[in-house]
């Protein structure tokens, strides 16, 4: 049986390691990823599809895949979608910054509405597991906004009926962003060296390699089963 692995968010720190975990990873098949636009990425595995997320809901994978495989590629991918027996699961690590957003509104439909849509329409389509970069602190009850968001999305996630849902709170996120975001880096520098001192260790910043390779292994393991929220500790821990 096929497995296919669909991704949202892989132009971000988190969804480029992922990637490059997925690819390695002998189990997959396919890499489905939806977008806003084309990474310059090449892979065998690789399916890039460019989608407008308002629209994901009427979204008829087949035929995009169809549409996209001028060269006959896909034909297997395409097969096994149509027989309903290939393994899939759904990632997300799609999120921005409200300065990004440029409101706090648009803010709420990219991390919200974006994320939990997607998880609906990959339900529906099959997928089985779904695994979710969220935020330390996530909390639908927070007083920041930021948690606030992150908690609401992870309540409204867990009302679809997944075999396995992978919450993953990681801490200040290390690695190369294509685009610099000083608050992350003046705070991991400040968080790190707290650390040295034994302060504030729940906080310690973490690489988003880390993050992808406990996703996978999450993903790969039948046993787990119903939902789990993965604490930024538990992923130190893990690799």
């Amino acid at each position: 049986m096929s497995q296919i692995a669909i991704v949202t968010g892989a132009s971000g720190l988190v969804g480029m390691q992922l990637l490059h975990r997925l690819f390695r990873d002998e189990k997959y098949d396919w890499v489905v990823v939806l977008g806003r636009r084309e990474l310059t990425l090449k892979h065998p595995k690789l399916v890039q599809l460019k989608i407008d997320f308002e629209k994901l809901d009427g979204l008829d994978l087949v035929a995009a895949i169809r549409e996209n495989d001028r060269g006959g590629d896909y034909q297997n991918l395409v097969q096994h979608l149509e027989k309903g027996n290939g393994t899939i699961h759904a990632y997300s690590s799609l999120g921005t910054t409200i300065k990004d957003a440029g409101s706090k509104e648009n803010f709420y439909r990219i991390d919200h509405d974006y994320v939990v849509g997607f998880a609906r329409w990959a339900h529906r389509l099959g997928a089985k597991r779904f695994l979710y970069v969220s935020a330390i602190g996530a909390n639908p009850r927070a007083k920041v906004f930021y948690n606030k968001v992150k908690g609401e999305v992870e309540h409204d996630l867990k009302s679809i009926p997944f075999e396995y849902l992978g919450l993953f709170q990681p801490s200040l996120l290390l690695g190369n962003r294509r685009e610099s975001r000083l608050g992350e880096i003046v705070g991991g520098v400040l968080l790190k060296g707290l650390n040295l001192i034994g302060l504030f260790r729940k906080y310690k910043p973490i690489y988003g390699h880390q993050v992808a390779r406990v996703m996978v292994e999450r993903a790969g393991d039948a046993d787990r089963q119903g939902v789990e929220t993965i604490s930024s500790t538990e992923m130190h821990k893990l690799t």
